[in-house]
């Protein structure tokens, strides 16, 4: 009986101490970093942002900051030229002193539409509109930055930025870039009092550029 129970004792320590030495390695496990929405497993860098763009933005007679947009070149180099030339006004037309003319709380902010700033205009540097470039990038949550269009292949000058995950838009609009500063600017926007989804107060570009 003393022998079976030395050997029991002997059981239990070593149990404790395999026990021990187990939550010590789980302790001490690094945990994953979380990936950047549009990263996945972007071992050749194709997702990097190339570019960034700046937007000075007012909301009525009050200036409220800067909205810095980065874009991917890479991926989309056609429609991230098309944006840049744009936004300098390179080509004698573009976003400065443009609006936003189209608000949709909890789902995105629209602007681009320089002609007319109601939606029904807008060119981009390669003439009227431009062929669908990419659908690799995906609307993953608030600050994604993508092409308005009105069906495949019109993509012109207008773009929106989302407020939340829109992925049902997937394969229907091009996004080409992701709000990396300003995004409490994009929200204030998002809540900006409208009426028939165009805000009541102008929420205007008043100077834009490259960075």
């Amino acid at each position: 009986m003393v022998a079976v129970s030395q050997s029991v004792v002997r059981f239990v320590l070593l149990a404790s101490l395999l026990a021990v030495f187990g939550l010590l390695f789980i302790a001490a496990a690094p945990v994953a970093a979380k990936k950047p929405a549009q990263d996945g497993n972007d071992a050749t860098g194709r997702l990097t942002i190339t570019d960034r763009v700046f937007f000075t933005i007012s909301m009525g007679q009050e200036q409220v900051g800067n909205v810095v947009i980065g874009l991917y070149g890479n991926v989309v180099p056609r429609t991230v030229e098309n944006f840049k030339a744009l936004a300098t006004g390179a080509h004698g037309f573009g976003y400065k002193d443009s609006i936003f003319h189209r608000v949709i709380p909890n789902f995105m902010i629209q602007g681009g539409d320089f002609e007319r700033g109601d939606g029904t205009g807008g060119r981009s540097i390669y003439g009227k509109s431009f062929a669908d470039e990419s659908f690799e990038l995906k609307h993953t949550g608030a600050g994604t930055v993508s092409m308005a269009n009105a069906g495949p292949d019109t993509n012109g000058s207008q773009f929106f930025i989302t407020l939340a995950e829109t992925s049902w838009l997937d394969g229907r609009h091009v996004v080409f870039g992701t709000v990396v500063e300003g995004l409490d600017i994009v929200q204030k926007i998002g809540v900006t009092p409208t009426r028939w989804d165009r805000p009541v107060a102008d929420v205007r570009i008043t100077n834009a550029g490259i960075l």
